[in-house]
């Protein structure tokens, strides 16, 4: 489909004319284009009209801006921005099919485009936001309905880990929604886009996303245990060359913050909009690759698994293991989450 994408006075005196657009797929929040500015190919993308999309485009441009410091790079160059409109052009990448490793690759950009900011760049972007009270309140109600016991000292290791999120130290710049598809594989490396959503915050909330199963994602997948290993020791390995400091932390509290979130079993335009994890003991749902007890089930043994020697989640990694075997035993039939990506 040929068409021309809005390319205003300022953006054709700063590039020029676009020739030969082609409209791309994309989310229901944008519309995207492939064109050519001077025989050159770029990207147009334009953030339509809705909620928040002056909020969405703001986080953009300036995550792009600010991702830009980083080389090699990590994002697609931004070449022109026309605020009024809501429109970007973008560096065109040429991209190739992610190979069986992928995510080793993509654990170490995703460092180097967490390494982009200091503590200088606080206030350029919204801080991150985790769980809530509320989401404690859902999780242990929906413990209760399963028939599972909630120790009172579950709720005290939970509000507890709700505080330490909430006052995590930290300004990596984070994309928000570090998903398969918002990464693009090319001979060059690595790039991220779509940083509607981005933030500043704590980096292992995002490289939490490999081991609890990409949270806020429709193409969720469980890599293999030594891919996973690989893929979080490149990650430490990068951050450690980009800033000169150590990870600090392990990622079980970053796990368990997504747990605890029934929003990140649905996709983003259902969000906030209902107690999703009430839902699961009476249905089931599927988004993207897995469905939503899939998804709850990989995410409670993870956590089990991350607990079994106690610390500060001990009494709930016994609790999510008594969950997940409630939803097992009642749906025996539910299959892991895939291990490839589509």
């Amino acid at each position: 489909m040929w068409a021309q994408p809005p390319f205003g006075d300022r953006l054709r005196a700063e590039l020029g004319s676009p020739r030969r657009a082609r409209r791309l797929g994309s989310s229901p929040r944008s519309r995207v284009w492939r064109a050519e500015l001077s025989g050159t190919p770029v990207v147009v993308k334009q953030l339509i009209e809705g909620p928040e999309a002056a909020e969405r485009y703001a986080r953009e441009v300036a995550a792009l801006r600010l991702a830009s410091r980083v080389d090699p790079p990590v994002v697609p160059g931004l070449l022109g921005a026309d605020p009024g409109e809501r429109v970007l052009v973008l560096e065109y990448l040429d991209e190739q099919s992610p190979a069986d490793d992928w995510v080793v690759g993509y654990a170490e950009a995703l460092a180097r485009l967490h390494a982009a900011t200091s503590a200088d760049d606080v206030g350029l972007l919204p801080a991150w936001s985790g769980p809530t009270r509320d989401d404690i309140g859902s999780f242990l109600a929906l413990a209760r309905t399963l028939g599972c016991t909630v120790p009172s000292a579950v709720w005290t290791e939970l509000d507890d880990l709700v505080n330490r999120l909430t006052h995590a130290s930290g300004h990596a710049l984070l994309h928000g929604d570090p998903c398969p598809g918002n990464d693009m594989h090319t001979s060059s490396g690595t790039r991220f886009i779509d940083f509607e959503q981005a933030a500043l915050g704590h980096g292992l909330v995002e490289l939490a996303y490999l081991r609890i199963g990409f949270p806020t994602c429709w193409c969720v997948t469980a890599p293999a245990q030594p891919l996973l290993d690989a893929a979080e020791a490149a990650y430490r390995t990068a951050w450690r060359h980009a800033t000169g400091a150590e990870v600090r932390d392990d990622l079980t509290d970053a796990c368990a913050g997504w747990l605890l979130r029934g929003d990140a079993l649905v996709e983003r335009a259902y969000r906030g909009t209902a107690d999703h994890l009430s839902k699961v003991p009476d249905g089931d749902w599927r988004w993207g690759t897995a469905t939503a007890r899939q998804r709850l089930v990989h995410r409670l043994g993870i956590i089990g698994r991350m607990t079994v020697s106690g610390g500060e989640l001990g009494n709930l990694g016994q609790l999510a293991m008594a969950m997940r075997g409630a939803i097992l035993s009642r749906w025996p039939a539910l299959q892991p989450l895939p291990s490839r990506r589509p």
